[in-house]
């Protein structure tokens, strides 16, 4: 997933949209326009041709780019032209659009096809991408290289299922990171989380063979903090109030929150961005055993709050709670958590929006400019204080499942606000985690979402 280095030997690929076919046709040698003509040829999105030279081998290839109403409906579309073209590097040349593509949108046929190249093999081998591209003009290369390694990552860990990528193995994978870049990285597992007041972690993962634990990594000696959690459920069996088999089968995404702030992380890191980085991520796999934790149990948590248990399937937002908790005690300059969290937020906006909440107008303002230069959407949903009332059972301070099955995204938000605090620049972020479908750079399985837009943010709101 990197872009081509022997620029001596590669090809030209020639963008055109409908509206300048016709002149850039009329430019061309006649055994190519009648080529052209004959394959049916029309610079509609994604229409691809390879330029057959006298000698009979590729002298160049031309790719149509459609409409912009075309190009809105399909993010990456350049992934698709990558797919369609034989061995070999391409350079693009734009020289016969009316309107060549600048700024985000050359960034997004650039990131594009290096997230083209993906491919999960640990099982099963897989066809590589062919076709490589130098990196265009105008474009940051080595950001945008960074962008897809981090991506590749996040969605490595995604794909892997649990009897691979259970605690252990999503531990082992966290020190991985840290030590490609130098950070401190600890674990506190088991027993231990008693010990340290982490008892809502340790309640929903005391139950499978694998202990719980939260994985805590530092990078960074100066500069505004940067804190990211992630849910960390390497399975959800939905515990005691069990899941029906159907709802179990992408059950190993669970942990996407998890993969995705590790991906954000790598990001940071690699372009050594001035910023404290701390990175907390709950691992744990919500298993049935009998000393699983039940429906009605009342935990009392890191922040000293009660929760009444009323779904033990709820159980993303326990653990994120203890780990907010721990966060908040450093007063973080901005404090971030990523969660597969609800299905509400599914219903709400599909697979491929990312939904976040904040309340800081400086915050959306940089998460909507910073999605719309990454590719990476976003779309913003409210901390709505009228539903408090709902996530407060009376028995105890706050309910894990209010009853009634409205705004279950909102309340689950606004769940977690407590334990992140009124007094913290807090976003939290309810993402997916997979694309149900083969999409252009994004197959089916798992995928990031929202770390390319926070990425983008920093700046704006850490000053940096």
């Amino acid at each position: 997933m990197r872009f081509a280095t022997n620029t001596h030997d590669s090809l030209p690929l020639y963008l055109l949209a409908p509206q300048d076919l016709a002149g850039w046709l009329a430019t061309q040698s006649h055994a190519h326009q009648a080529w052209l003509v004959a394959t049916g040829f029309d610079a509609s999105l994604g229409d691809t041709r390879i330029l057959p030279g006298t000698d009979g081998r590729p002298c160049a290839a031309v790719a149509g780019i459609g409409t912009d109403t075309a190009r809105l409906r399909l993010r990456f579309w350049s992934a698709r032209i990558a797919a369609s073209l034989p061995q070999g590097s391409f350079s693009l040349d734009q020289s016969a659009l009316a309107s060549p593509l600048v700024g985000p949108a050359l960034d997004q046929v650039a990131l594009g096809w290096l997230l083209a190249g993906y491919r999960f093999t640990r099982y099963a081998k897989a066809k590589p991408l062919a076709a490589s591209l130098i990196a265009p003009e105008g474009v940051d290369s080595h950001r945008l290289e960074i962008m897809a390694a981090a991506e590749a990552l996040t969605r490595d860990l995604i794909n892997t299922p649990t009897n691979d990528m259970g605690p252990d193995a999503l531990e082992a994978a966290f020190f991985e990171l840290g030590h490609q870049f130098g950070a401190t990285m600890t674990a506190i597992r088991g027993a231990s989380l008693l010990e340290q007041n982490f008892p809502m972690i340790h309640a929903v993962g005391r139950a499978a063979a694998q202990a719980p634990r939260l994985l805590d990594l530092r990078w960074g000696k100066a500069g505004p903090k940067l804190t990211l959690v992630g849910k960390g459920v390497c399975f959800d069996t939905g515990g005691l109030d069990i899941k029906p088999a159907s709802g179990m089968l992408l059950m190993k995404k669970d942990m996407g929150g998890a993969a995705t702030v590790m991906g954000l992380a790598q990001m940071v890191m690699a372009l050594n961005l001035p910023i404290q980085l701390r990175v907390l991520v709950p691992a744990v796999e919500n298993a049935i055993s009998a000393n699983a934790f039940r429906p009605k149990d009342i935990l009392t948590s890191r922040a000293g709050l009660t929760v009444e248990v009323n779904n033990t399937d709820a159980e993303g937002r326990l653990i994120l709670a203890d780990a907010l908790a721990l966060a908040r005690e450093e007063n973080p300059d901005w404090l971030i958590s990523m969660a597969t969290l609800t299905g509400a937020a599914r219903v709400a906006l599909g697979p491929d929006l990312s939904p976040y909440f904040t309340d800081d107008p400086i915050v959306s303002a940089a998460l909507e400019r910073g999605a719309a230069h990454a590719s990476d959407p976003v779309w913003r949903l409210p901390f709505w204080p009228a539903y408090e009332k709902d996530i407060e059972p009376g028995i105890a301070d706050l309910d894990n499942a209010p009853s009634g099955g409205f705004a279950g995204a909102i309340t689950a938000a606004l769940f977690l606000r407590r334990f992140a605090g009124d007094d913290t620049r807090y976003t939290h972020f309810d993402i997916y985690g997979w694309s149900p479908a083969d999409l252009p750079a994004r197959p089916k399985g798992g995928v990031g979402m929202g770390a390319r837009a926070i990425l983008n943010a920093l700046p704006d709101v850490l000053g940096i």
